[in-house]
């Protein structure tokens, strides 16, 4: 399954590198990318949409479902 979240507050390559380690770090991703350009992170496996949220908003940054 693939789940698309829209996040904002991210400004540098830090802020990628802990959104991605945040979701990948969460139990059923597969695989997170981040887009620092788009504000977008895309994400594939089992993971509840709502755990994902939680992941992002834990480091700080807002994030919705697309």
């Amino acid at each position: 399954m693939e789940t698309k979240i829209k996040v904002t507050g991210m400004t540098c390559m830090h802020c990628v590198g802990a959104v991605t380690k945040a979701l990948k770090n969460t139990p059923g991703v597969e695989q997170a990318e981040v887009s620092l350009q788009s504000g977008m992170a895309t994400v594939t496996g089992t993971a509840d949409a709502t755990t994902l949220l939680e992941a992002v908003r834990e480091e700080g940054y807002e994030a919705q479902l697309v």
